[in-house]
Parts: structure tokens; sequence; C-alpha cells
């Protein structure tokens, strides 16, 4: 039987740093799926992904047992992607020129031989960056609304509500990969 998070944690704070690398074996997956997500690129994903699993090994003095593991990883995921965001928003907002516009030829189109899976990302990316948090932990990592509360700080109404504006605005596109 293998042992749980708990245990994991236990041994890394008694010195055992191979305790950690099973941890992080069990929660990369999962981290990663959302990350890569969540910011729309592999290369940010995965900077995001060291980041986190490097505060997680520093902060594991502070967590704390009553907390399910995965939750409080996924706390440190979530804040980390939204600071990626930000900043990503930012430096973009700072290079556009009043003279450039964003005209239908920069907008990535919809390629013939592009599966699902890649469609449904891009509609994901449309997505305002609170709501496709909620979207990707609700339906990308199928967590229930009492965790993604613990993990956001969000009250569980608004988590609904963000849910379901991510869906009924991704619904158009989703409707016509199916047709």
């Amino acid at each position: 039987m293998e042992p749980s998070d708990a245990a994991l944690v236990a041994r890394v704070l008694d010195g055992d740093r191979e305790a950690f690398s099973v941890l992080v074996d069990r929660h990369y997956d999962g981290c990663a799926r959302y990350a890569r997500r969540a910011l729309g690129n592999r290369s940010d994903a995965e900077d995001a992904l060291q980041e986190v699993f490097l505060r997680a090994y520093r902060a594991l003095p502070r967590y704390r047992e009553r907390d399910a593991f995965r939750a409080w990883l996924f706390r440190i995921l979530v804040n980390r992607c939204r600071t990626i965001g930000l900043a990503r928003a930012h430096r973009a907002s700072r290079f556009v020129r009043d003279d450039l516009a964003l005209d239908s030829a920069s907008i990535p189109s919809h390629e013939s031989g592009a599966d699902e899976r890649d469609e449904l990302q891009r509609a994901i990316d449309t997505l305002d960056p609170l709501l496709r948090e909620a979207v990707l932990l609700k339906h990308g990592e199928g967590l229930d609304y009492e965790e993604m509360s613990r993990i956001t700080g969000v009250s569980i109404s608004a988590l609904k509500m963000r849910v379901k504006r991510g869906v009924d605005a991704i619904r158009p596109r989703l409707e016509a990969i199916r047709r």
C-alpha cells in the first residue's frame, strides 16, 4: 500500500527528500494539465510548475494535515498561474502601440485538420481568466465546488456562476465542433 500524502509530507519534514519526489510524481500530471490549460502554452506551464513545486517544498512546514495535500498544492498552483497570467497581460499591454490594430488575420483560425481538443483549448483561451480558472478546476480537474472554494478563496455561489458563465461563453464553439 502506498503511503498517504500526509505520511509523505511527514517524511519530507524528517529529512527524506525522496518522499518529496514521490509527491511530485503523484501530483505532477494533474498540475501540468491545469497549468497548460490555464496559461495556454507549454513553456509558461513548465515555468509555473517548477516554481509551484519549489514553493510547495519550502512551504511544507506550514502544511496542515487537515488540508488535503492536493487542494493545498492546487492553491499554490492557481495563485502562480494567476500571477503569470497577469504579468503576461501587463507585458503585452506595455508593448501595444496605437497604430497596431488587432485584425482577423491575427486570430487563430480553425484549421481543417484540428481536432476537438485543440478547438476546445482555443475556446477556453478566450475566456476571462477567472472564468477559465473556474471551468478548468470544475470540468478539467473534476473538483467539487467546496474544494474549489478552498483553493481559490471564492464563495461556492460565485464559483458556480463563473462555471456557468464560462460554459455558456464557450458552448457555441463547442457545438460548432460537434457538427
